[in-house]
């Protein structure tokens, strides 16, 4: 019984660890998003390059929390609920670090960008955008946290809002591309950057959904909500 109560103990402080270092890492997701979406607006190029080079912090970490979780699996044998724990916990900085991919990616288009016509209210709008985004990470993580499956739900309605907002930027980007074609390249990069805030989005409700499965035991049974006016018109989708 001793020896049952010494591993248990011992798992939870591994569990506690690798559970911070996932925080640490939201923390510094969050912050790239942000950041990412500043330099967009105000054409800030050594903001947008220093989101670039803290990407490597970010992958960093998801690679110390899989190694620490299959550390974990292998010299603690958890019980079902605890490996599916673990797996979440994985899964989750999985989303994290694609969430910072994107982040990186908007910084290296934002330094494009700083060298071309501005696009009047583009950059405001796209710093909405990813505000809601931001939002939604943060309370995702919140949810993962206090173990709270409500405010996972919340996140994973709000999603429908992320889209409808991406849509009307991408109907305002071809009206400008059809108005004067100098702005055809400018608009094809925000673009991309508008996709890829909307992919933020969907990997934050991926993350919110982890939480609904790690409090409930399954996953929701009904289909996201999703409008998408990219695949009707026909153009790419996006870059990973």
């Amino acid at each position: 019984m001793n020896r049952d109560r010494h591993i248990s103990s011992a798992f939870d402080r591994d569990l506690e660890t690798v559970q911070a270092l996932v925080v640490k890492m939201g923390g510094l997701v969050e912050k790239a998003l942000a950041d990412a979406a500043l330099a967009l607006e105000t054409r800030d190029d050594e903001l947008a390059e220093d989101v670039r080079r803290r990407d490597r912090a970010i992958d960093l970490l998801e690679a110390q929390i899989n190694e620490e979780s299959a550390r974990l699996i292998a010299l603690r044998s958890p019980t079902a609920t605890d490996l599916r724990l673990v797996l979440t916990v994985i899964k989750i900085a999985g989303s994290l670090e694609r969430v910072g991919d994107y982040a990186k990616n908007m910084a290296k288009r934002s330094n494009v960008l700083a060298h071309m016509p501005v696009i009047e209210g583009a950059g405001m709008a796209l710093r909405r955008m990813a505000a809601t985004v931001e939002k939604m990470l943060k309370d995702a993580l919140d949810s993962y946290v206090h173990r709270d499956a409500d405010l996972a739900a919340d996140v994973r309605a709000r999603d429908l809002e992320v889209d409808q907002m991406y849509n009307a930027l991408f109907r305002e980007f071809l009206t400008h591309m059809m108005e004067d074609p100098r702005n055809i390249t400018a608009c094809m990069h925000l673009h991309f950057i508008a996709k890829n805030v909307e992919r933020m989005g969907d990997h934050a409700t991926t993350i919110a959904e982890q939480v609904i499965y790690l409090v409930s035991g399954s996953l929701p049974e009904e289909a996201r909500p999703k409008r998408d006016s990219v695949s009707a018109a026909g153009l790419p989708r996006n870059e990973e």
